[in-house]
């Protein structure tokens, strides 16, 4: 606990208490009716803005990366309005089981024929399907220190070098993302982590070493009332009345 906090203090200076307070408080949640009624979806309301935030349009071809536990692709999959397609893919075998329950729980049988669930390494799938999909959602595995801060038996095992780990997978499948994603197409990267080493950081590296691939979406009239990073931005507890950590951010492939 006492690097949790030396390390997020650092970061976050004298917000780091507020912040904290939220994370620890119950987070805000949101029951969705999905389809038009036809099942209820509880989910926060954070998670529901990054999804979203890809804007996907009816008739597109969409890729949900790190699909499970399924929310954000049924945001994904009413988006399309019947016409499209969607690739809810997870590497677990066991969170793929949950996604295929929750589809078929909440999604009606006329819809469930846009969606296909896959099992590959999200790392592999931009050298397996290239400029396939018009919009991307990487919902990237990270630290979620909201989870941890619940968890004090795993607090203890907490350290720097976990969240300093993650940020090359996370900007591996980003890559990946990017590779999967057409001329002109979007994506959405985002996580639950409140370290900007998984957020800002991997979206910097990725401009700095693809800039002439990939650019920051200059249209954002539908995310300034968030709160604005570098390179994205987020949604904290503490200034979102305890909805989130969400942190966003949405690229355009050249």
């Amino acid at each position: 606990m006492d690097q949790f906090e030396s390390f997020f203090s650092e970061i976050y200076g004298d917000r780091w208490g507020f912040l904290k307070e939220a994370l620890l408080a119950p987070a805000q949640k949101q029951e969705r009716d999905c389809f038009s009624g036809h099942a209820a979806y509880v989910m926060d309301g954070a998670s529901i803005r990054a999804a979203q935030a890809l804007q996907v349009k009816s008739g597109e071809s969409v890729l949900d990366l790190c699909a499970a536990p399924g929310g954000k692709t049924l945001i994904l999959l009413e988006a399309l309005q019947g016409k499209g397609s969607l690739v809810a893919n997870e590497l677990s075998s066991a969170r793929r089981r949950r996604l295929d329950e929750v589809l078929r729980t909440h999604v009606p049988e006329e819809f469930q024929r846009l969606v296909r669930i896959t099992g590959f390494d999200g790392n592999q799938f931009g050298l397996k399907k290239k400029n396939e999909f018009d919009k991307v959602l990487l919902d990237a595995p990270c630290s979620s220190e909201r989870h941890w801060l619940e968890e004090d038996a795993e607090m203890k095992e907490w350290k720097p070098s976990r969240t300093r780990q993650l940020a090359p997978r996370q900007y591996s499948l980003l890559c990946s993302a990017l590779l999967t994603v057409k001329a002109g197409g979007k994506i959405i990267y985002s996580t639950c982590s409140i370290s900007p080493l998984e957020n800002d950081g991997v979206i910097q590296r990725l401009l700095e070493r693809k800039s002439d691939e990939v650019m920051l979406d200059p249209a954002v009239d539908d995310l300034l009332d968030l709160e604005r990073t570098e390179s994205g931005f987020q949604i904290f507890p503490d200034r979102a009345s305890g909805a989130g950590p969400i942190y966003l951010s949405r690229l355009v492939k050249i």
